[in-house]
């Protein structure tokens, strides 16, 4: 389970912004999509939960635990959140083979230095995502399909508590994405692990969302039950503009206390 409030302001910037959002989601092995425009801060609450960026109020609790909280002045590291992020150009280290990309999480400042444990560790997790042959391959060498498996694997390979995925199809052309998606989806059915998904694609609202989280302009919408919903609407466009113009975003109130 992933409670959040959080409540953060841009200043100096030309158009200032505040994200400003509090919801609760993720039941065991739970899929959240995150969806709006861009720049309406989907990105921003995603690396606020992996710990890259810290709000200026609320929190934010895994599973009970406390990531973050402005009042009481936690602040959990990246390092030890157990959170899985695959970001979206996949950020892999270009230096660094497939085997030690999938090994850094565990291996940390030293990639090269891989005890048997973790290199079989890793290995078994390329051989998962079928790309156990390009082990000692480097990222240059890798198709778009192939980035994407790599970056999942080093996902998953820190034993996260909880996955994010930003974007993780729009580095793709349209038929691979279509195959993608659906290796995708048939991993997170096989974790028990709540995943959130961020996407501009209605296709990956439609695959993935169990329950739908609508952002704008530094808001949020949460939709508990998208499929039961999507089910009375012809199209996925026509399900999304209703949401869009019937559940509007609510501002949330920083100083109301936990």
């Amino acid at each position: 389970m992933i409670a959040l409030r959080l409540h953060k302001k841009f200043r100096n910037t030309a158009l200032p912004f505040c994200l400003d959002v509090e919801y609760e989601i993720g039941g065991r092995g739970e899929t959240a999509v995150l969806f709006g425009p861009s720049g309406s801060g989907k990105s921003l609450t995603m690396q606020c939960l992996a710990g890259l960026m810290r709000p200026d109020a609320g929190y934010i609790r895994l599973n009970g635990r406390t990531l973050y909280d402005g009042a009481t002045k936690v602040f959990v590291p990246a390092r030890r959140r157990r959170i899985g992020y695959m970001f979206q150009e996949y950020a892999l280290f270009p230096h660094l083979s497939v085997l030690q990309n999938v090994a850094y999480a565990r291996t940390g400042c030293w990639p090269w230095r891989i005890c048997a444990r973790e290199r079989h560790k890793a290995q078994a997790m390329l051989d998962r995502f079928g790309i156990g042959h390009l082990a000692r391959h480097l990222p240059a060498q890798l198709s778009g399909g192939q980035r994407q498996r790599v970056a999942l694997a080093r996902a998953l390979n820190a034993d996260p508590q909880l996955l994010l995925l930003d974007e993780p199809f729009s580095a793709l052309d349209p038929l691979l994405r279509h195959r993608l998606r659906q290796e995708l989806l048939e991993l997170l059915r096989a974790l028990t692990i709540p995943t959130v998904i961020i996407t501009h694609d209605p296709a990956d609202v439609d695959a993935f969302a169990g329950v739908l989280i609508l952002y704008e302009q530094g808001r949020a919408a949460v939709i508990r039950d998208y499929p039961g919903l999507r089910a009375g609407f012809a199209t996925t466009g026509h399900c999304l503009l209703h949401l869009q113009e019937h559940c509007p975003p609510e501002r949330t109130d920083p100083a109301r206390p936990a």
